[in-house]
């Protein structure tokens, strides 16, 4: 992306920001359209997978922002006069989303239940007929979010979905929730975030070295999490390094020089973490000498006993998320 696109986007995120689109101010001033590109993976990017057949552009909506889903994206922008770099910002969110309420039909519909689904735990089923429930749904988030509670998910509505973190899977079995400094709760993160993590974790659990322990993600509209000032956009989440006995998640806490510290089962963390979003991993804290000398890992001072891994965007309004 050449630097003028690059400041044209963030000028059109940072205008969303400040203008709010046009409407009222409400509880979550700070949302925007976030920006998801070729390897995210998550719920954002399944909702933009039904937003791209609803105009006509067949992707299968699993997930993950791959080679289908670049092409298709790319085709769309230059059928709209969009540019054509494959990355979905506010621009292109704003021409893709569709205005829907009770009555309609379709795939926009099913990126709306999908989105209620995994950020609010609906239990809405992505059938994509927008009912009763739906629109109970629909009403209750925009309650939740400090929006006017019309049922119509239109811009406004689209965006806070969208911006709106997630609560990590720790369901599937393969994570374990830890709070070692009183954050409870603290384990909501972006879709992007929380997708790439959660695929991680599921490759590691195929390893048979333990389930991923993680902390301290953040809030689930951000601001403060004591101790992790850094913590407060959703893209920053501590994991435990592996113990030999692959019980990180009941066994008391390690660094990297503790008799009870595995190295190659955590570098093969870090390698899967890395490997589940491809080019949106900013940096992964941890001061193991060995994974530094890798490339896997970074020094910095008091990340002995846990790996920070910063996720990040290839366009954000804060520059250290920015890829």
């Amino acid at each position: 992306m050449t630097r003028l696109r690059r400041l044209v986007t963030l000028f059109a995120t940072v205008a969303a920001l400040l203008l709010g689109l046009g409407t009222p101010a409400h509880a979550y001033s700070q949302a925007f359209f976030p920006t998801r590109s070729s390897g995210d993976r998550g719920t954002d990017v399944v909702a933009l997978q039904h937003l791209l057949t609803a105009h006509g552009w067949n992707v299968s909506a699993d997930g993950v922002f791959g080679s289908g889903t670049d092409q298709a994206v790319r085709g769309y922008q230059s059928a709209e006069g969009l540019g054509s770099d494959g990355i979905v910002g506010p621009a292109t969110w704003g021409s893709l989303v569709v205005t829907v309420r009770q009555g309609d039909s379709g795939p926009a519909v099913r990126a709306v239940q999908s989105l209620l689904d995994a950020k609010r735990g609906t239990g809405l089923s992505a059938g994509g007929t927008f009912d009763a429930a739906t629109d109970g749904a629909v009403r209750s988030f925009q309650s939740h979010a400090g929006i006017t509670a019309d049922g119509i998910v239109g811009p406004t509505t689209w965006r806070n979905l969208l911006w709106h973190f997630e609560n990590l899977g720790f369901d599937a079995g393969t994570m374990c929730p830890q709070s070692p400094d009183g954050n409870t709760g603290a384990h909501w993160a972006t879709a992007s975030a929380v997708g790439g993590l959660e695929a991680a974790a599921a490759a590691f659990a195929a390893t048979g070295n333990g389930d991923l322990a993680v902390g301290d993600a953040g809030f689930e509209h951000g601001g403060d999490i004591p101790g992790h000032g850094s913590h407060e956009v959703g893209l920053d989440i501590d994991v435990w390094p592996v113990r030999t006995d692959s019980a990180q998640c009941t066994g008391p806490r390690i660094t990297w020089e503790s008799t009870a510290y595995d190295r190659a089962a955590t570098r093969r963390l870090v390698q899967e973490v890395r490997a589940a979003a491809p080019g949106h991993i900013a940096l992964v804290f941890f001061n193991d000498p060995q994974l530094i000398a890798e490339g896997l890992t970074q020094q910095y001072a008091n990340h002995d006993n846990h790996l920070h891994v910063r996720y990040c965007e290839k366009i954000h309004p804060n520059s250290l998320y920015d890829c």
